[in-house]
């Protein structure tokens, strides 16, 4: 009995220490300041799912020497978190006060230590939405490099923690000096029974999962003009959207830009996964068709589609043309029983606006359309004056909808994506350092984008030491289960 108690209060006194180094006293005296605190990522009055993982933040390492903060959530229960310059609160308390806060607001204060003495700064608050987001994110990680083959992955992150896991690296099953590429994720309605990626170069091919069975396909086909390139799943049958493309990059030496990259031929193509056949959707042979996707109720197949040049530069160098070639968003109707398409309609005319529109994806209720918009090209991701805009579909000329809480002016935002819900978007987006895209998410709120905040991360550093690129973000509802040794066996 004896040793039992003890053991109680040794227990007792261990959770007591450990309760006080995670949850340090807030400062006694401080000295107020009237602006809100500097923190990375900038988590100062965002909106996020009632399900997210904890948003743990810093202050500047090299200007502060500590950091407290105090969270209050919206029925009155309090935790303070700090530990050096970082705030880092465990999964499972801020996932209490995310649930003691729903469809309300955290409140947060916070305390930095520089010279000595504390400051207290403004207090700002976390807003949580009653909408979750979808438990699952993929994105390749890659260099912003050029060298093209070497070490990359596509990798799964839990949104609910910290969790992140491997889908395929382009090691596993390449030994050979050219290496190997690794891109193009895309799954059936957000799920992964039905999923693909794409390898090049060595051991090239399209990785197919369908209804959880791997295969790899070439389609390349003799009436082709590449094998299958940006994908599209329909959204009920065994059928697949491509582009085919002619890819080329240069470089700039001086241009902020940096990259170019360009097509000199793209059309669009239909695989049927059942049959292993490819047909024609579009094949303009003056014009570049590119990035296919369905409506959510797969009657319509929208893509992006090049205006022609002026006359006179015609047959001229790209260094005379890139920054005349823009897209416009067109869709053609769809017969799921025969297959076959309908005439070609303009959706929307960005070149009108002397613009050029990519990316379009459409709303899951079918109602908005979102896509990337720069002033030329189709790679708008290297592009600084590139912005995501949403449109509402209907007839007429639409207004843009409020997407200056997603959008950074001067710096490039490209590649957006729509919940499953449609109540929150994401993007890849180069706003904090000009090189590395990293991924931000935005609540989608009765038409407004509220102010977008980073994909959080354990340690609030790891989005500055980890020199990747988070390349074409997509949501699922559940992970990829198929293993990296099994999808290395279609490649032996």
């Amino acid at each position: 009995m004896m040793i039992g108690l003890k053991l109680k209060w040794l227990a007792a006194a261990l959770l007591l220490l450990s309760s006080c180094a995670s949850h340090p006293d807030v400062p006694s005296s401080s000295e107020k300041v009237n602006a809100l605190p500097a923190i990375f990522p900038d988590y100062c009055n965002v909106t996020v799912p009632c399900n997210i993982a904890p948003l743990n933040f810093m202050l500047p390492a090299g200007e502060y020497e500590a950091c407290v903060a105090r969270l209050t959530t919206s029925d009155g229960q309090q935790q303070t978190f700090g530990d050096g310059v970082k705030v880092q609160i465990p999964v499972e308390q801020w996932h209490a006060m995310l649930a003691a806060s729903k469809g309300s607001s955290v409140k947060v204060e916070v305390w930095g230590k520089k010279d000595g003495g504390w400051l207290a700064f403004r207090p700002f608050e976390i807003h949580v939405a009653k909408e979750p987001i979808d438990e699952y994110l993929s994105y390749r990680l890659i260099e912003p490099s050029y060298i093209v083959y070497d070490y990359m992955e596509i990798a799964q992150r839990n949104l609910t923690s910290f969790e992140e896991t491997q889908i395929f690296n382009n090691k596993v099953s390449c030994d050979d000096p050219k290496g190997q590429c690794i891109n193009c994720h895309s799954y059936q309605n957000y799920k992964t029974d039905n999923m693909l990626f794409h390898a090049r170069v060595t051991r090239g091919g399209t990785v197919i999962v369908n209804d959880g069975k791997v295969s790899k396909v070439d389609l390349k086909r003799d009436n082709t003009i590449s094998a299958g390139v940006y994908p599209a799943w329909h959204p009920s049958a065994r059928l697949i959207a491509f582009s085919t493309n002619q890819t080329h990059q240069v470089f700039h030496t001086s241009h902020p830009n940096k990259v170019e990259v360009f097509d000199e031929a793209s059309d669009l193509i239909l695989y049927d996964v059942t049959t292993d056949s490819v047909s024609i959707v579009s094949n303009d042979p003056d014009l570049l068709e590119v990035f296919p996707t369905w409506s959510p109720d797969g009657r319509f197949l929208y893509y992006c589609k090049s205006v022609p040049l002026p006359e006179e530069l015609l047959g001229k160098d790209i260094r005379s043309t890139y920054k005349k070639v823009q897209y416009n968003i067109y869709r053609r109707p769809f017969d799921v029983a025969t297959h076959n398409f309908g005439d070609e309609e303009l959706v929307y005319d960005a070149a009108s606006h002397d613009k050029s529109a990519t990316l379009p994806r459409i709303s899951p209720d079918g109602r908005c359309l979102l896509f990337a918009e720069g002033q030329y090209g189709c790679f708008h991701i290297w592009h600084h004056d590139a912005d995501i805009v949403c449109l509402p579909l209907g007839e007429g000329d639409p207004s843009p909808l409020d997407l200056s809480g997603l959008n950074c002016q001067g710096r490039a935002e490209s590649y957006p994506t729509w919940s499953s819900s449609g109540r929150w978007i994401m993007c890849a987006s180069r706003r904090d350092d000009g090189n590395y895209s990293r991924v931000y998410i935005s609540y989608f709120n009765n038409g407004k984008a509220e102010k977008a905040f980073m994909l959080p991360q354990e340690d609030p550093e790891q989005n500055t030491y980890r020199l990747k690129s988070y390349n074409r973000p997509e949501f699922m509802v559940e992970p990829v289960r198929i293993s990296v040794s099994e999808f290395s066996r279609v490649f032996k």
